[in-house]
């Protein structure tokens, strides 16, 4: 995929988005020690594991993406990566010194446009926490003229600062439920939890792999094995299964994004097994294993539309520190 080097100015001095590719690594530099910093402060997040990713792979001039040059520097930049036959563009950054939504918007639409003349490509998904809603507005209104509509779902990142004070025990929870640590044999089961938990859900619009296991396994194991959403924390995560006929019922899969932050990545109870605190139970479970090894915060992400799951994250003092949006379009029919 290569984007397109469409110009947000009319002569060589102007800002102009060209190919990621035509950017060393080095170049990148002072704009990765921005974006690790400004996630820390604004989201308690350590960025560096993903921005040594960028580093290695814009050393191999094998990024595919877009970065915006201003006055001879990169001033931003975005990448995205291809799993047919969807795209996900990974990342939209501009340093805020000089960050105007527009420019946001056209690293964005640039991205979007390469993704949209990429074979076999026919959705694109995204979620950029640190892009306001500014940017978010001038991408859905764009892309609408253009005939190419990008939808718009709000999300929160929500935290909370400890862990969860113990309930009084619930004595349906230990007739009915077994619970058992992560194990990798778990996967196909919590595969089978996460499609029919979001089944009809707006999540699984705003993430394709949600509406089947086996995508569903793929999305598992990228949280597992991989950086972007922290260092996969085995000891708080948790599957649960029903005793009588041992399907799984719900699963709590937890990571650290910084040496003491924790965040929950995922926390879903399939429908049959709701209403009776499973939820509750699997959240308080892993924050509580979080924050006894070392996580003096923790966070998680919410979709504003669930307002069951906030009204809940709420009542266990879960305070909404961000909004963001993901982003979802769809080639037409």
């Amino acid at each position: 995929m290569t984007a397109q080097g469409d110009s947000t100015g009319h002569n060589g001095g102007g800002p102009q988005v060209v190919d990621l590719r035509t950017v060393s690594a080095k170049d990148l530099e002072p704009l990765l020690a921005d974006e690790i910093g400004e996630w820390r402060r604004e989201l308690d997040w350590d960025f560096a594991p993903s921005a040594e990713l960028v580093r290695q792979y814009a050393g191999t001039n094998s990024l595919g993406g877009a970065a915006l040059m201003v006055d001879g520097e990169v001033a931003g930049y975005g990448y995205a990566v291809l799993e047919e036959p969807r795209g996900i563009i990974g990342d939209v950054y501009v340093r805020p010194r000089g960050r105007v939504p527009r420019y946001e918007a056209e690293l964005f639409g640039s991205l979007l446009t390469a993704l949209q003349s990429t074979p076999r490509i026919t959705r694109m998904e995204s979620q950029l926490m640190l892009a306001g809603s500014e940017a978010a507005a001038m991408i859905r209104d764009s892309n609408a003229t253009r005939g190419t509509p990008v939808r718009l779902f709000e999300r929160r990142l929500m935290s909370r600062v400890g862990a969860i004070p113990l309930p009084p025990t619930n004595g349906v929870l230990e007739s009915r439920f077994r619970l058992a640590g992560w194990d990798e044999r778990y996967m196909q089961a919590s595969s089978i939890v996460i499609a029919g938990a979001y089944k009809g859900e707006t999540d699984s619009e705003i993430n394709s792999q949600y509406r089947s296991p086996g995508g569903a396994r793929r999305f598992l194991g990228n949280i597992v094995e991989f950086p972007g959403c922290g260092a996969f924390h085995r000891p708080s995560s948790f599957i649960a299964f029903e005793r009588d006929t041992g399907e799984p019922a719900g699963m709590v899969l937890a990571s650290f994004v910084a040496g003491d932050v924790g965040h929950i990545s995922q926390l879903c109870v399939v429908p049959a097994a709701r209403g009776v605190g499973l939820g509750k139970e699997l959240l308080r479970m892993s924050a509580d294993v979080l924050c006894r090894q070392g996580a003096r915060l923790v966070s998680l992400t919410v979709t504003s539309a669930n307002n069951t799951a906030i009204s809940i994250y709420e009542k266990f003092g879960f305070r909404s520190v961000r909004t963001f949006f993901a982003y979802v379009w769809e080639a037409a029919v």
